[in-house]
């Protein structure tokens, strides 16, 4: 492709919406063009990165025998609610757009399509014979997004490859589960990316097992920590550590102090000259359960540790069914307009003992009338503690569980982990921390959805038996982007060979050089006719100003075809490095293939 032919405008300056670096110069440079709120035209030098993306996501995909299909983006909203995830992802999660037709029906565009391909199965396979089954798409995926942001990565419309495959056992799905994480490591790896693959937490999508594929970087969103042996990694999201040593209680004895202005854990513990490892805090959380009853939740946790809220959101998720409901819908922290609509007098807030009365709350249909009492595992063990009296301005210390409180009956582990933990798995590793993106998640998604909507095949006995699944994705265009958050310097970005729109660049310093122009047609048309992608930079512009657009695009190699010519040379500059180099025009070909198939390799 000729520059001077492509719809091709950079920018020298950084847009106003864009936040981080990758996102602004996939602007800058070109590759996207913003329509709306999370809404991005695909350019053509940012539509040939994707489609190389896709191509390495679709091989790896063919080779573990998976078949591509493609789902309707469309989705009927009957299907979503024989699942049960209507509620959860057009209320509680509310990203899935929804509207109706014009004959009153309720439809969603698609997040994400369990929902689909279940209805497939079941209307498709009859006979344990016909598994298993993995089926993928390269699709169109909406997201409501409440604040989309970063280009590609949070955008509410966005590429994405996602897979199902359907089993006899849990040993066949664990089996394909084990191939997909081979197969996105191979992905990634390909699209010349360095990246780390951790526990994750199943989220909306459900199951028991999942694994994310993050892509280093420090704009990630996601923080991973992980033990330097190599033997572990998480989203904190899902973390397990332990948490260091309580402190011995300088209290022996139990009493009611004054502790003014101690509303924080730092301000009681300077105060009361004691460590926070001694100190019982009381969190409280509002939950909204899908059958509209809210419950307020009450969880007592060591005084230096906080609360995880989504392995919290999964514990109130297991006792759906003690409130007739099978899904959380909102988990907030109460702010004061909250709690005047239920707390029948004032809280006595940062200084809430575990057991704060009940007759804070105001009966009523829609909210329980008991605080539902958790208790982290780091409290638990804890003797002679500090914890709120229940009245502002008061501390009680040299308490102890089942003396002066009472133990709540639910043991739950929802401390966040965090950096510099010793580590589960090995005591003497500590965890660390890193800065992800999210590029694919594997999920082994059992029974759940095939229980849900009556997706059955007859086994080998003759029983109706439910599908076990499993559900993988990739985020294509979030993958293409993250590769530029990765690789990119001061002058631009900085493809991987792989995924990069051309492999090469021929700028021309002068066009009215007869022997530049000669040199330049040359080896556009010889490096294309080989097979290595060339783009021709023929504009009428100055040498300076088509250096610096080949360095913003970031294409891997440039051929500068100027003062060198007298020797029968070219210059060759590598992008990454901007080590140059002067071959003889005869041997650009040779050169460039060899260079190719080693970045590639």
């Amino acid at each position: 492709m000729r520059l001077s032919q492509m719809l091709f405008v950079t920018l020298r300056e950084d847009p106003a919406e864009a936040e981080i670096p990758s996102h602004k110069l996939l602007l800058r440079a070109g590759y996207i063009r913003r329509i709306g709120s999370g809404l991005y035209a695909y350019l053509p030098l940012m539509w040939r990165v994707l489609k190389k993306v896709s191509q390495i996501v679709r091989e790896e995909m063919d080779a573990t025998g998976a078949q591509e299909c493609l789902l309707p983006q469309l989705q009927p909203a009957d299907l979503w609610r024989e699942s049960g995830r209507w509620d959860t992802y057009t209320q509680a999660e509310g990203i899935m757009f929804s509207m109706t037709d014009r004959q009153q029906r309720e439809l969603g565009l698609g997040p994400t399509h369990e929902e689909v391909i279940t209805t497939i199965a079941k209307d498709m396979i009859r006979s344990y014979r016909q598994l298993p089954l993995h089926l993928y798409q390269i699709q169109t995926k909406f997201r409501d997004e409440i604040r989309p942001r970063f280009g590609l990565m949070r955008g509410r419309e966005f590429i994405m490859k996602d897979g199902y495959s359907f089993h006899t056992n849990e040993e066949s799905l664990k089996k394909t589960y084990q191939d997909m994480a081979q197969a996105y490591s191979n992905m990634l790896r390909r699209s010349g990316l360095q990246f780390r693959a951790v526990d994750a937490d199943s989220g909306a999508i459900g199951g028991s097992g999942s694994q994310e594929f993050m892509v280093l970087a420090e704009a990630g969103e996601d923080e991973v920590l992980y033990t330097e042996d190599g033997q572990y990694a998480a989203n904190v999201e899902k973390a397990v550590s332990m948490p260091a040593d309580a402190e011995p209680s300088p209290f022996a004895t139990f009493e009611k102090r004054e502790t003014p202005g101690t509303e924080t854990i730092d301000k009681l513990c300077k105060f009361l000259k004691c460590s926070p490892t001694q100190v019982v805090k009381n969190v409280l959380y509002q939950a909204v359960y899908d059958n509209g009853i809210t419950v307020l939740v009450l969880v007592s946790i060591r005084g230096d540790q906080d609360v995880n809220q989504v392995k919290l959101l999964n514990e109130l998720t297991k006792l759906a069914g003690n409130y007739q409901a099978k899904n959380v819908l909102f988990l907030t922290v109460p702010d004061a307009e909250a709690q005047r609509k239920w707390a029948a007098k004032s809280l006595p807030l940062g200084y809430m003992a575990p057991d704060v009365a009940d007759d804070y709350i105001a009966g009523s249909k829609q909210v329980n009338s008991k605080f539902l009492r958790l208790v982290d595992r780091t409290a638990v063990d804890l003797t002679n503690f500090v914890t709120g009296s229940n009245e502002s301005g008061y501390h009680v210390v040299g308490a102890n569980w089942n003396k002066e409180f009472p133990l709540p009956a639910t043991v739950v582990g929802v401390r966040t982990a965090k950096k510099g933990d010793r580590a589960v798995h090995n005591p003497e590793q500590t965890l660390h921390s890193a800065r992800g993106i999210e590029v694919g998640h594997i999920f082994q998604l059992g029974t759940k959805y095939s229980q849900a909507m009556g997706a059955t095949y007859t086994s080998e006995q003759g029983e109706e038996m439910p599908f076990v699944m499993g559900c993988y994705g990739v985020g294509v265009s979030r993958l293409a982007q993250s590769a530029v958050e990765q690789s990119y310097d001061k002058d631009g970005i900085i493809w991987p060979v792989a995924i990069a729109p051309y492999h090469a660049i021929i700028s021309i310093p002068n066009i009215s050089d007869g022997q530049q122009v000669e040199v330049a047609e040359k080896l556009y048309a010889e490096l294309n006719q080989s097979g290595i992608e060339t783009l021709l930079d023929d504009r009428d512009e100055r040498a300076g100003v088509k250096f610096k657009d080949a360095d913003l695009i970031g294409i891997p190699y440039r051929i500068v075809p100027g003062r060198s010519l007298k020797a029968g040379k070219v210059e060759v500059v590598e992008r990454a490095t901007h080590k140059s180099h002067e071959i003889l025009i005869d041997e650009v070909n040779s050169t460039l293939k060899q260079w190719i198939e080693a970045a590639v390799s």
